[in-house]
């Protein structure tokens, strides 16, 4: 929790700056090493959306060599993630992935990127409101992930659990 309170000004520099955005995606292939060998990594941060990709490589590639699926929503996953963490404060607010629903609608034999977004009013309605008056909250938001032609890979569905720290027991 300590270390996610930094996220804030992190992400603002990064929306800013492209060379502190790179310098975030390699502090966040230390702290999530999952995603470092895979190359997943933020493309781009908006103020209500959040794009991230890899590239298509060997390691990436399943047996048919398109990227696995695996990876597609790993890729996903991190997009809609960071989308929660970009809005909400990381230091006041836990974030657990509850469910992950992934529809693969086409092999995907280039580089891709999931693209998640969440408007303030939806952020206020689904999540801020509600938390008001219960402990927790589920989410559930859609990630679409395109190739670079814009050929629609895959939609994801991720449910998040979000509750405030001082309600983590």
């Amino acid at each position: 929790m300590k270390g996610l309170a930094q996220l804030p000004r992190l992400l603002e520099g990064a929306r800013r700056s492209p060379f502190r955005l790179k310098l975030l995606n390699l502090m966040l292939g230390r702290v999530i090493p999952f995603n470092r060998p895979h190359g997943v990594r933020i493309i781009a941060l908006g103020d209500d959306w959040v794009q991230t990709g890899t590239d298509y490589r060997r390691r990436n590639h399943n047996h048919l060599r398109g990227i696995h699926a695996c990876c597609i929503a790993t890729v996903a996953e991190f997009s809609s993630g960071l989308l929660f963490l970009s809005r909400l404060n990381p230091a006041r607010y836990r974030l657990i992935m509850a469910k992950l629903e992934i529809d693969y609608r086409y092999q995907a034999k280039e580089p891709i990127v999931a693209t998640s977004r969440i408007s303030d009013e939806e952020l206020k309605e689904a999540i801020l409101k509600p938390l008001a008056k219960k402990e927790s909250v589920l989410v559930t938001r859609p990630t679409e992930v395109h190739d670079m032609q814009g050929n629609l890979i895959a939609v994801a569905q991720v449910t998040w659990q979000i509750k405030p720290w001082d309600k983590v027991r």
